[in-house]
């Protein structure tokens, strides 16, 4: 082995690295802004506080410490079930008198159904 990969890999061992050493800095923040902030705030509006912080930090960092945290902002758009039915409980009668059936179809896919008169543009 050369001198200067064993130097380099004793220097690892020795001390973390300085990303090692900052992205636990930065955990701590991360996880404070979010939990200031109802856990709500997403990667984007956690680099945006942190900025404001003037916690010098890139976006894509902030994402990959949140993955690595495990956690996330809140998703807008997903709709919240508040009711579960009962399903020993008897239904409503029908007072309309409602037929949801399809009529039976006679000449839908039959083989014997003639084939359809062709269009004068594409008999060219």
């Amino acid at each position: 082995m050369a001198p200067s990969t064993y130097d380099a890999h004793r220097k690892r061992q020795a001390a973390p690295a300085a990303r090692t050493v900052r992205d636990a800095e930065l955990k701590t923040l991360i996880t404070e802004a979010y939990e200031a902030n109802y856990r709500v705030y997403g990667a984007r509006k956690i680099w945006r506080h942190l900025n404001r912080r003037e916690v010098a930090v890139a976006r894509c960092t902030v994402e990959r410490l949140m993955r690595e945290l495990g956690i996330t902002g809140a998703v807008r758009g997903k709709k919240m079930i508040t009711t579960v039915p009962d399903a020993s409980a008897e239904r409503a009668p029908d007072l309309v008198d409602r037929d949801f059936v399809a009529p039976p179809r006679t000449d839908a896919g039959s083989s014997t159904s003639p084939t359809p008169p062709r269009s004068p543009a594409s008999s060219t």
